[in-house]
Formats: structure tokens, C-alpha cells, sequence
């Protein structure tokens, strides 16, 4: 699911958009979607609240079964599309982005349907003709008009919006650098309960950049996203646990969330488990298993990793050393889909963004 404007968004409060209809068209003015997308005029009189999470934060609702013309589900919300549906808009724009529900692959369509829906104010409809246009999906990629749509949808209350706007704003990736907006963006997603905006506002408050130091509010937001699946996160409050910062010190809780991350494929998490387990310190002593971690990391370029292998290996049997071995090959990291999606869409590193801070 980013980032921005030909301008600074801190220097504006006015609407990214024109009141009616023709301040979204512009959009996508010249595009095949564009005529279609003209159609779409009348708003659905009732709408459910709209939250989505996956890969460009796309959101399938179930809308209808088909109509007693034994119309298939497809051809339903076509159908209802035409007459202003925003729900079968979304569903289009869904299925024709992912081939699904009987359509094929189509992303000039899928660009269409979510661009008529955007042009009702839809906050899930602006936000996913965003993430569109930020990965040029039947569009030309124009980080620009992404921003503007995703603005428009945090103030309309969408978190995915603050969140992919709030990534645009601390990257500088498209737009001029503004990290405290950013960090407003993030507030309010996470406030919403978004965990990836939970960990970021968080993590400032870690390490008190961009947020004053506050172990408790960092415990507490990246508490919640470490239980969401965030790896990072699972990294960081072990980290908080090991030391007693926020939350009360607890070693076995610490080990937890960092098998959790080492599961997930975390590198750096397999080797403070493998150092905590080799020196049985502060958790029960597990040779094997810290050999098996310390072997897992070194093969991922940890530094100093071989050797805390070695060093272990000259201490156990043979057997035992095999037995490592071979369980070190079988493993395959599984990390979570938001896990995932994390790294997908704003990099395998986003504590980058707050530890440049100066």
C-alpha cells in the first residue's frame, strides 16, 4: 500500500481537490478509464466503514449474491457499478487488479472502478487509486497525484492513507522531507489501530527521535504491533524486555518475541536468541539450539557469527553438531503477510527512517 506533491503539504490545510467531480477526473485525464469513469455520479446511499490491508491496500467486501436474472457475481456488480455503487466499485477495482470473481487481470479496468469511487469521496476508493498511481498500475507512476489522493484520504479518516502519506512524507521519496508531518500522519493511523503506524510512532518514542523518549508509550504501541506480526517489532520489544524499559524486565517474554522474529527470518534476532541461549545467563542454557542460530545467521553475512559457531561446536558432541547441522538446512523463514507487506511496500528497513533523524 508510498510519496509527494510538486509543493510542501505542511505549507497547505485547503482540500487537495476541487469540490466537484472535475478536481478527481483531472486525475486521470487521457486515460482509457477516463469517459467510463464519468459515469459515475451517484452515491450510494448507505456505506459501511471501509478498512483494508494487503499488498497496494486493497479491501474485497462481499456485496451481493446474484440477481434472480442468475447473473453472475461479476456481471452483478457491473452492473450496480453503472448505477453508483461504491462497494461494487471496490470490488471491481479488486478483481480486475487480481483476477478474481471471474474477471481476468485487467489493470485499465481495475484503474476505472477505483477511480469512480475515488470520485464519490470513497476514502478506501482515493486511497487505492493512490497506491495505483505511486506504483504506475494502469496509470503512469505519479507520485505526485498519489500523494494528493492519499491526503485526501487521511482527512477523510482513512489510516492506510495517513500511513502510505506519512512513508511519503519521512522518505522524502517523491516529495520534499517533512518528518514531523509524517509523524502526525502516523499518530493518527495508529490511533485508528493501524500496527505499522503503532510500531513507527513508537519506535520514535524508543529511540526519542522526532517524539520525546517515553519507554512507556514505545512498549505499549510496539507491544501491539509485535502481536500484529510485525518482525521488527517482535525485535524491538525483546529488546524492551531483555532491559525492563517500558514494561516489566522479562527474560521469557524476551526469548519469545525473538523466536517469533527468528521464525519470521529476522537475522539480527537469531543472534542475540543464539548469544542469550550459548550463555544460559539469563535463560536456560541451549547449546544446540544457539548452534543452530548462529550457523542460520552466518550463512546471512552476520559478523562474528561463524566464530560463535565454532566456538560452540568445539564444546558438543558429534552428533549433536549434525543434528544442528541438518536442522539448520530444513529451516525456512515464514514471515507474515504484514511482515511482508512491510517490506513490499516501504523497504526491509523502516527504522531507517527514524534513526536518520537527527
Amino acid at each position: 500500500m508510498k510519496k509527494i506533491f510538486a509543493f510542501v503539504l505542511g505549507l497547505y490545510s485547503a482540500s487537495a481537490f476541487a469540490a466537484d467531480d472535475s478536481g478527481i477526473l483531472s486525475l486521470f485525464e487521457g486515460t482509457p478509464a477516463a469517459k467510463k469513469a464519468e459515469t459515475a455520479s451517484v452515491v450510494s446511499d448507505t456505506k459501511e466503514e471501509k478498512s483494508i490491508f494487503s499488498f497496494l491496500n486493497f479491501k474485497k467486501d462481499i456485496l451481493s449474491s446474484a440477481s434472480e436474472q442468475k447473473l453472475t457475481l461479476l456481471e452483478e456488480n457491473i452492473k450496480q457499478a453503472e448505477a453508483g455503487n461504491v462497494n461494487a466499485q471496490l470490488m471491481l477495482g479488486y478483481a480486475y487488479l487480481y483476477g478474481t470473481d471471474g474477471a481476468q487481470i485487467d489493470y485499465d479496468k481495475s484503474f476505472m472502478y477505483y477511480a469512480q469511487a475515488a470520485m464519490q469521496n470513497d476514502p478506501v476508493g482515493l486511497n487505492n487509486l493512490g497506491s495505483l498511481y505511486y506504483s504506475g498500475i494502469g496509470i503512469g507512476r505519479d507520485t505526485s497525484k498519489a500523494a494528493v489522493l492519499f491526503e485526501k484520504a487521511a482527512k477523510l479518516g482513512n489510516p492506510e492513507g495517513a500511513v502510505n502519506l506519512g512513508f511519503i512524507l519521512i522518505s522524502g521519496n517523491g516529495a520534499p522531507q517533512n518528518r514531523e508531518l509524517a509523524m502526525e500522519y502516523f499518530d493518527q493511523a495508529a490511533q485508528a489501530g493501524n500496527p505499522t503506524a503503532k510500531f513507527m510512532l513508537g519506535y520514535a518514542f524508543y529511540t526519542g527521535k522526532l517524539r520525546p523518549q517515553d519507554y512507556n508509550q514505545a512498549a505499549h504501541l510496539i507491544r501491539d504491533a509485535a502481536s500484529a506480526g510485525i518482525d521488527v517489532a517482535q525485535y524491538v520489544i525483546s529488546q524492551m524486555y531483555m532491559k525492563g524499559l517500558g514494561t516489566p524486565q522479562n527474560y521469557g517474554n524476551a526469548v519469545k518475541n525473538l523466536k517469533s522474529a527468528v521464525a519470521q527470518g529476522s537475522v539480527e534476532a537469531m543472534v542475540v536468541l543464539g548469544g542469550i541461549l550459548a550463555r544460559g545467563e539469563v535463560y536456560a542454557k541451549d547449546a544446540y539450539t544457539a548452534h543452530v542460530m548462529f550457523n542460520l545467521a552466518s550463512v546471512r553475512g552476520a559478523t562474528g557469527a561463524a566464530a560463535m559457531r565454532a566456538e560452540l561446536e568445539s564444546k558438543m558432541k558429534i552428533d549433536e553438531v549434525l543434528q544442528a547441522q541438518a536442522e539448520a538446512e530444513r529451516f525456512s523463514p515464514k514471515p507474515t503477510e504484514i511482515t511482508k507487506y512491510i517490506n513490499q511496500t516501504f523497504g526491509t528497513n523502516i527504522r531507517q527512517y527514524i534513526d536518520e533523524a537527527r
